[in-house]
């Protein structure tokens, strides 16, 4: 017999798997209701590096056939031909001109915003744009107060409207001198490149409904200090709005670095920082004295990416790097850390500098400049596979489990989790995920069934714990990392 706490909802076929024992023993500790004991006499499948436990080695989840066919849809032409256009209009720095018809961020942010209202168009009113402008003040790389203008389309969702994921580029470039708003600064790659693999993804996602709400935005202000995106991540804080999950992907244009190093065309990084951004004063005691230095939101929104995006169907290997952005660098997602939401940063796997924040010019016979030429359009094109593949399984699958904790109000050798039942209508229940503390993955998965408490025969001292969530469909949510309960 397995006893579990009521949840109030019928059982589904969603179950325990075989290998999974589960006691009718209480849990020792001073709960309300009996909950299940997950025991460790069932060992996982002997692989190197599995340590013996309950539960058996997790999946890779699939991606299911309208995944496939949402990724068949995206196209090379269109995204070079927008990586193209978007260099056509000379420069798009920040401080160039707004007004003029053909030259400049103006220019280039009404012509987007058009191809933006033509994608809405297609989406039966569940994708609205707009333009959301502001007044950056006078600081160090803003002479005179100036006017950023982001472009944000909404695709609401159908049954979890209020969950939300993110995925941005930014619209503006610039040359040698940050400062220099005449010259030509055609931003191919950074981020002609981005922009265009996110105005590609709105396309392709337009036509299909999504469970949860997805944003698809081209940001300003990005060279000269992150401001498109810091506004937009303060204003979505500010109206409470459930952000889980945001990417930034700015540079994804050029599968090699031109110098004379093998291209590596099959790669994509993903920047994700460990300890959150945005951690308090308690919450560092409270991770100093549990641990989870890798297993902040960003790190568990990584680990489903790789789960979720590294496949055939996007043909790309995604390189996880535990570093919020490259060394002393940054990107727009990182205001959404600052605002406490998950967030990550796609990259090539390697950059040419000569084509980076260059004055267009021949030197000594090297071309410089972040010229189309030196894109690869194919590369991009899987990229956008890879955020696809992710934003739309984030997307259909259920919400990260909240308010999941460990119960720690007295000393045990076993692990009582519990959480809040997730609204998804879809929702079949829940797995227990666990590792040694010295492995960077999860290493076993126990599904628990729908139920809100759980007690896991493993030392909580020895090991890491998370929680997700599972659809009817089987689609998963990412890991949600347990705080104590004391």
């Amino acid at each position: 017999m397995r006893r579990m706490e009521d949840t109030g909802h019928e059982p589904t076929p969603f179950t325990p798997t075989r290998r999974t024992l589960l006691s009718a023993a209480a849990a020792a500790v001073p709960l309300a209701v009996a909950v299940p004991t997950i025991a460790s006499q069932t060992a996982a499948a002997a692989e190197p590096d599995h340590a013996p436990g309950p539960g058996r080695p997790p999946r890779p989840q699939p991606p299911d056939r309208e995944l496939r066919r949402l990724l068949g849809e995206l196209d090379q032409e269109r995204i070079q031909a927008t990586v193209i256009r978007l260099t056509e209009f000379g420069t798009r720095h920040t401080l160039s001109s707004q007004t003029d018809p053909v030259r400049g961020i103006g220019a280039a942010t009404r012509w987007l915003f058009q191809q933006y209202q033509a994608i809405a168009a297609t989406s039966g009113g569940r994708m609205t744009v707009a333009l959301q402008s502001f007044v950056q003040p006078v600081g160090p790389r803003i002479p005179v107060p100036t006017t950023i203008t982001n472009i944000v389309a909404t695709l609401k969702g159908t049954t979890s409207p209020d969950r939300v994921y993110v995925v941005s580029g930014h619209i503006d470039s610039r040359v040698t001198d940050v400062l220099n708003f005449t010259a030509d600064a055609p931003g191919a790659d950074d981020d002609g490149s981005g922009c265009a693999a996110v105005l590609e993804l709105a396309r392709v996602f337009a036509t299909r409904p999504t469970e949860a709400t997805i944003m698809f935005v081209a940001v300003a202000g990005e060279e000269q200090g992150l401001f498109g995106s810091t506004f937009l991540a303060a204003q979505l804080k500010a109206a409470g709005t459930d952000i889980q999950g945001m990417f930034s992907n700015d540079i994804i244009g050029a599968s090699q670095a031109w110098d004379g190093t093998p291209p590596d065309p099959r790669t994509v990084r993903l920047f994700v920082e460990g300890v959150p951004t945005s951690e308090t004063a308690q919450q560092t005691a409270i991770r100093q004295a549990v641990g989870g230095e890798d297993d902040g939101p960003s790190r568990q929104l990584a680990r489903f990416v790789q789960d979720v995006a590294q496949n055939e169907a996007t043909g790309m290997r995604v390189r996880v790097i535990w570093r919020r952005d490259r060394f002393l660098r940054g990107s727009d997602h990182i205001p959404f850390l600052q605002q406490g939401y998950p967030a990550g940063r796609f990259t090539e796997p390697r950059e040419n500098f000569n084509h980076e924040h260059q004055d267009t010019r021949v030197e000594n016979g090297v071309q410089f400049g972040d010229l189309a030429q030196f894109c690869d359009f194919g590369y991009t094109t899987r990229v956008a596979r890879v955020n696809g593949a992710t934003l739309w399984s984030l997307a259909q699958g259920p919400g990260t489990p909240k308010g999941v904790q460990i119960v720690a109000a007295v000393l045990t050798n076993d692990s009582t989790l519990r959480w809040q039942r997730g609204t998804e209508p879809d929702l079949a229940g829940y797995e227990v995920l666990w590792r040694e503390t010295t492995a960077p993955n999860w290493t076993h998965v126990i599904p628990v069934g729908d139920v809100t408490t759980v007690t896991i025969d493993l030392a909580k001292d020895n090991v890491h714990f998370g929680v997700r969530a599972v659809d009817r469909d089987g689609h998963r949510s990412p890991v949600a990392y347990p705080v104590p309960a004391t």
